[in-house]
């Protein structure tokens, strides 16, 4: 790279955030969407028309994605999507990932330099009173809430029709669904198995949540039961007696001495026919930079906004903090779906 060029790939990071939020204002002012619509012939003033935006606004905005390629402007003004501004506008993954980062992100990782010389998530404080992101999960307003689940069911539910295969193939009878969410995994394993019945362990107020979204949307309450616990408090115990201890995008919310803990009280009482089932989006185990660049983005959320000292993480480090805990993995079940995740079905030493 030549000087020159470097030295404008070097604006664009120092403006980055000038282009981020033009293309969620053009998103939210329906301007994307009318270029879209009008195939290359959109102009300033069409747009301004069709959207009802000024026409300073709409030339502020478009000035500035033509500069960042998002949009293409040519000498006749017709104003279109480059291929850029195509998967800003329409691609799902891309759509997700800008929500999440302009709802549940943006104003905390202001907060990022003193997140990091502090050691604790000081961007939390734009968004609730608490100590990690997943004490006010249920606190937050249905618009971050909205987001933040799309984000998280977005990398998630891909890959649930292949892990209840994995899950299943050894008919297990009680299954303890660790950081249970919502409840949505509770609920596609009772669609899959009318015997099996779904223990959720979680935090208090995402057990209230789950339990609310269960008893209103399905017949399964008499299957599925909740363990409302903090499961980082040294006092507490999860309970023995499941035959699959499943933890689905779960233990990266922690540190490697956290995960190293989860992973022992799980082991204090479980059976020693027990399989752990780990299912993560690991940064060394994706097939496409995008995937990857998004992971370790995704790093930096934990780091600022919901805890202080998690992250996305390799299957090597994972394999490392099993070993130390006891446990062996048994089987590797790598980018199962159309998904980016790995399971690992691990058992007791």
């Amino acid at each position: 790279m030549k000087a020159l060029e470097a030295k404008y790939e070097a604006q664009k990071i120092a403006f980055g955030p000038f282009v981020f939020q033009t293309c969620i204002a053009m998103k939210d002012l329906g301007i994307m969407a009318a270029i879209r619509k009008a195939r290359g012939k959109a102009t300033l003033a069409s747009l301004s028309q069709d959207t009802g935006v000024s026409d300073y606004g709409v030339l502020v905005l478009v000035e500035m994605a033509v500069a960042a390629e998002v949009l293409t402007l040519n000498e006749e003004g017709q104003i279109d999507l480059t291929k850029i501004g195509f998967y800003l506008h329409s691609d799902m993954m891309t759509n997700v990932n800008l929500r999440f980062t302009n709802d549940n992100c943006y104003k905390g990782l202001f907060n990022l330099t003193d997140s990091i010389k502090n050691g604790k998530a000081e961007g939390l404080k734009e968004y609730g009173p608490w100590k990690t992101i997943y004490e006010g999960l249920s606190q937050l307003s249905p618009e971050l809430r909205k987001s933040w689940l799309e984000f998280d069911h977005y990398y998630s539910d891909d890959a649930f029709d292949d892990a209840l295969k994995i899950i299943f193939n050894n008919n297990p009878n009680l299954i303890f669904d660790i950081g249970g969410n919502t409840g949505k995994w509770a609920i596609a394993s009772c669609n899959n198995s009318s015997d099996v019945e779904v223990k959720i362990v979680d935090l208090p107020g995402q057990v209230e949540l789950a339990k609310k979204n269960i008893e209103n949307t399905t017949t399964f309450k008499d299957r599925i039961s909740y363990h409302p616990i903090d499961i980082l408090k040294p006092e507490t115990e999860i309970p023995g007696g499941a035959d699959v201890y499943w933890m689905s995008q779960f233990l990266d919310c922690f540190s490697e001495s956290e995960i190293e803990s989860i992973l022992l009280k799980i082991k204090k009482n479980a059976k020693k026919e027990s399989k752990v089932f780990i299912m993560e989006t690991f940064i060394d185990n994706q097939d496409y930079p995008a995937a990857k660049f998004s992971l370790v983005a995704t790093s930096l959320y934990f780091t600022a906004i919901a805890n202080g000292n998690s992250k996305m993480y390799s299957k090597s480090s994972f394999e490392y903090i099993l070993k130390n805990a006891g446990f062996k993995v048994d089987k590797e079940y790598p980018l199962i779906g159309d998904s980016y995740h790995t399971i690992l079905e691990c058992s007791l030493v």
